[in-house]
């Protein structure tokens, strides 16, 4: 089976997948100018000024939105996919995540206006994402394309916002025990899925709103934390910097020169790099635009400057710094062996001792636990498009249960399950931005006129319908009862 997955995965994130990943960024970089580059000081405005917008009855706010994403893409893959990817990739590979994070900020911000442009109101909330983009931008004949990528979305938010999460929170646990002389149990790591098991079932139950308001209060609070006991590590070991910087340099070219010949080509790099900073800040998967887009703000370009926000905390900033401890805190790089978490915890104790294990612990179980919350939301809204809105409640417990399963999974299959089912996401929605890229040019240059964004955070201002809009969201069609005869 791992063979069949390790196959399926270097086809699915070859050549063809980077291209599409990496061209169509490029593409709606150039097309919007590089949005990305001109209004990132706008986009850093517009996060302060969106933490004193309060929610309103039909949605949440900028900020809580920009949170519930940042639940689903600030976690694990912060911590545990970065150490992967040096290990696997080298640190080279660090190089292509940046390249992925700066064209994923115009891929996320594309995502983000388009989904608010083509979303629908149903039952006093918002939808939105990938599926009516597709539906209600491209037309109703595109109808299954949407119904692939919500399919692929329900299998994902199983995998990628789930199965790894709980993983990872598990394994760090273990870790921080067995260096007090702890072995590993399997009675506790099943008690520890099923405490994460009815935590996160409780909020899911709440619905969008209970999520939006937990990932405000837990997503600042963890990153700030993290984010200090980086640049501690940095201050403390700030001489070996330089050298850092260097072999990410190096390493994206010439792998050999840095691992001392365990890694072999460039392009083993670029596709590490690009497919952990695809699951870390999800740039072109789409997920983000179904937390974005239940926002209320006053023009869809106006919530899309946060998801720019968005990918340059996650993979400018976080992933960064987690790289840069590792590098400089001097602990031996296990070469083509995907050490993840246990690296990362390697390099802290280096510096701090063994009882930063704890915190990290601490840390971790809270990203995962925000990161499980942002993807059950987007699997909810995913089932939500294919079964109707009956189905959020019945998805939220399936959501849950699955945790304690998974909380005794093995971390290898469920890593390569999650970056396999990125790339089959990716894929509709990708050819959706590339579609709708007219559309899109318009709305930024219809904001970028308006010159400051609307105080009023009711609806988008341009009330037309999107460019093929349906009137009522697709839903997943039922076979038609037979007529008796009358005969």
């Amino acid at each position: 089976m791992t063979n069949f997955l390790n196959g399926l995965h270097h086809t699915l994130w070859g050549a063809p997948t980077l291209i599409l990943i990496l061209g169509t960024g490029l593409f709606l970089s150039v097309r919007t100018r590089f949005v990305q580059l001109r209004l990132l000081p706008r986009s850093l405005r517009q996060m302060a000024r969106s933490l004193r917008r309060k929610p309103g009855e039909d949605g949440i706010s900028p900020f809580q939105a920009l949170c519930t994403a940042l639940a689903a893409t600030v976690g694990t893959g912060n911590l545990v996919g970065v150490a992967g990817a040096i290990c696997l990739g080298g640190p080279g590979a660090i190089f292509w995540m940046w390249i992925c994070g700066f064209i994923g900020m115009a891929t996320k911000y594309a995502e983000v206006t388009l989904a608010l442009r083509c979303r629908v109101r149903e039952h006093g909330e918002y939808l939105g994402g990938p599926m009516y983009m597709i539906t209600r931008g491209m037309g109703s004949r595109w109808r299954y394309l949407a119904a692939s990528y919500a399919v692929f979305g329900i299998a994902a938010s199983f995998g990628v916002g789930n199965a790894t999460q709980v993983n990872a929170v598990v394994s760090g646990i273990n870790a921080v025990l067995r260096s007090f002389g702890r072995a590993e149990s399997l009675r506790r790591n099943l008690a520890v899925g099923l405490l994460l098991a009815v935590t996160i079932g409780a909020v899911l139950l709440g619905g969008a709103k209970q999520v939006g308001r937990t990932a405000e209060k837990l997503i600042p609070f963890v990153s700030a934390g993290y984010i200090a006991l980086c640049l501690g590590v940095l201050i403390l070991r700030r001489r070996y910097l330089p050298q850092a910087v260097s072999l990410i340099l190096d390493g994206a070219f010439n792998p050999r020169s840095v691992t001392g010949g365990l890694l072999g080509s460039a392009f083993q790099a670029l596709r590490v790099g690009c497919s952990r900073g695809v699951f870390t800040n999800e740039a072109g998967m789409g997920t983000a635009s179904m937390a974005h887009a239940c926002a209320q703000v006053s023009h869809p370009a106006e919530q899309g400057l946060l998801g720019i926000v968005e990918v340059f905390l996650d993979t400018i900033v976080i992933c960064t710094l987690t790289a840069l401890v590792i590098l400089t805190a001097g602990v031996a790089i296990p070469y083509g062996t995907d050490a993840g978490g246990s690296l990362t915890a390697s390099a802290f104790s280096a510096v701090y001792g063994s009882w930063v294990n704890v915190f990290l612990a601490g840390a971790l179980a809270c990203f995962a636990i925000a990161t499980v919350l942002g993807w059950g939301l987007y699997g909810c809204r995913c089932a939500q498009f294919l079964l109707g809105p009956k189905a959020w409640k019945g998805f939220a417990l399936l959501q849950a249960l699955t945790v304690i399963p998974a909380s005794v999974g093995k971390a290898e299959t469920v890593w390569l399950l999650a970056e396999i089912l990125n790339a089959l996401m990716s894929v509709p929605n990708l050819i959706a931005l590339a579609a709708l890229s007219p559309e899109l040019v318009r709305l930024t240059k219809e904001y970028e006129r308006s010159g400051t964004p609307c105080k009023s955070p009711s609806t988008p201002t341009d009330a037309s319908p999107p460019p093929c809009a349906n009137s009522t969201p697709w839903r997943w069609p039922r076979k038609r009862k037979a007529k008796k005869s009358t005969t």
